[in-house]
């Protein structure tokens, strides 16, 4: 099944196919599986092909997993100045696992270049009089793969569309959720399943009816006014501008730009691994040396390093001759090194992020200097982080006033990021005590 199909045969328009191939790109390379490069054929020179998988560094995933624990991790903080309202979306976080999830999710977002967050309720109640009560709030994540744009101003999407792909009792459904701004301006949500059936290029639109008798679908709503000017979803993107397809909102992967830095590293890595598995020493021997005085086998059927010379060999170096490769392990390591240092640089890492060795412990002031680079990086990064857990919990507030509870939605929202790594965090407690002790700051 095709979605854009389905989007062109409803009049959706969304963001154009070819950009979700990137996605697919990027994502291959994140998981060091990338056509036409991860597999490759050598030719043997009589007529044969061996087949060989190139061994990968993984870079794309080291790079992923370091910005996505540089950005959000066990150390940031966020703080509410309602005390009430602090305690509650505190609880709906920790209920739907954020600094864990949410961690993965900067990760996706690291290789795909675009996350979104949904928070939704359930299990709730409807009183005659339309309130609601009784419900929970959970969170829904959405990966890139599954995030298409409808309507977009400034780089801020207003519409969207969502897919959640099921599994059951061996078929495959997709739901499809549907953001959109009614002729009031007020959000609302539409829901529709559609059967992947095969042969079917959009799939087969289920009513309502027939959703309803699939489990994951019994209490989904096909359509759910939220009486709300803003979104009930999140958008979260690294800060990078997207050279890839300049005319849509999504973000582009942190090595989007560095994939020729990928592929040499892969190449000499792999070269790397070659020269051990081809430089290995090898003992020629003459066929008298193979077998005992009774005949059997002097050597025995699994060893690697003895190799029968054959009977008509003119070697005058006696019933041994040794063969020891030369490895040429520094030119290797020396090219890996240069690339680990222009990926880190492009990446926006700065220099030798990923340089094995060091000479001597080095000073926080040190370490802050020569990570200056990535400083600036994870603070650009975190402009737009904050900007989206901020309009996260805003949606959580005013979910949490929807089920009735006395919570203020114009509190001061303050998230506090970790930067432990890049800062001399003694020398600013410091600062902050001379300042106190000054009157200039407050405790």
């Amino acid at each position: 099944m095709n979605i854009f199909n389905y989007f062109r045969k409803k009049g959706i328009d969304t963001v154009d196919a070819s950009f979700y191939r990137k996605i697919e790109e990027w994502t291959s390379w994140y998981n060091s599986n990338v056509k036409q490069f991860t597999y490759y054929k050598v030719y043997s020179g009589r007529g044969t092909c061996k087949k060989c998988r190139r061994k990968s560094m993984g870079m794309a995933k080291k790079l992923s997993e370091d910005i996505a624990d540089l950005l959000l991790n066990e150390r940031v903080m966020i703080t509410l100045e309602d005390e009430p309202t602090q305690e509650f979306v505190k609880k709906v976080l920790n209920d739907n696992h954020f600094l864990v999830t949410g961690n993965d999710y900067q990760e996706r977002k690291a290789y795909t270049g675009t996350v979104a967050y949904i928070p939704y309720l359930y299990n709730a109640l409807v009183q005659k009089d339309g309130t609601v009560s009784g419900g929970k709030i959970g969170i829904n994540y959405v990966d890139a793969k599954n995030i298409f744009p409808v309507s977009w101003s400034n780089g801020s999407v207003t519409e969207c569309i969502f897919t959640f792909v099921h599994t059951i009792r061996q078929k495959k459904y997709v739901q499809i959720q549907f953001h959109r701004m009614d002729e009031n301006g007020t959000y609302v949500i539409e829901n529709n399943v559609l059967e992947c059936s095969k042969g079917s290029a959009e799939g087969r639109e289920l009513t309502e009816q027939e959703w309803k008798q699939l489990k994951p679908f019994a209490n989904l709503a096909a359509r759910t006014e939220t009486g709300s000017t803003n979104p009930q979803f999140v958008i979260d993107r690294l800060n990078i501008t997207n050279n890839a397809d300049e005319s849509n909102p999504m973000g582009i992967a942190i090595f989007a730009n560095s994939i020729d830095v990928l592929k040499k590293l892969d190449m000499e890595y792999d070269s790397y691994c070659n020269e051990f598995e081809l430089g290995r020493k090898r003992i020629f021997v003459k066929p008298e040396l193979l077998t005992n005085e009774d005949g059997s086998p002097a050597f025995g059927p699994s060893d690697s390093v003895f190799y029968s010379m054959p009977d008509d060999d003119n070697n005058k170096e006696g019933l041994l001759k040794e063969v020891d490769m030369s490895l040429r392990t520094e030119q290797h390591s020396k090219a890996i090194n240069d690339d680990l240092n222009y990926l880190s640089l492009k990446c926006g890492f700065g220099t030798d992020r990923y340089q094995f060795g060091s000479s001597g412990v080095k000073t926080a002031t040190e370490i802050i200097s020569e990570n200056s680079d990535m400083y600036r990086m994870i603070k650009k990064h975190e402009i737009l982080l904050e900007d989206a857990m901020k309009q996260l919990i805003q949606i959580i507030i005013r979910l949490g006033i929807v089920l009735r509870n006395p919570l203020n939605l114009e509190t001061d929202i303050v998230i506090d990021f970790d930067d432990s790594i890049i800062e001399d965090k003694e020398t600013e407690r410091n600062r902050d005590r001379q300042d106190v002790s000054m009157g200039v700051m407050s405790h």
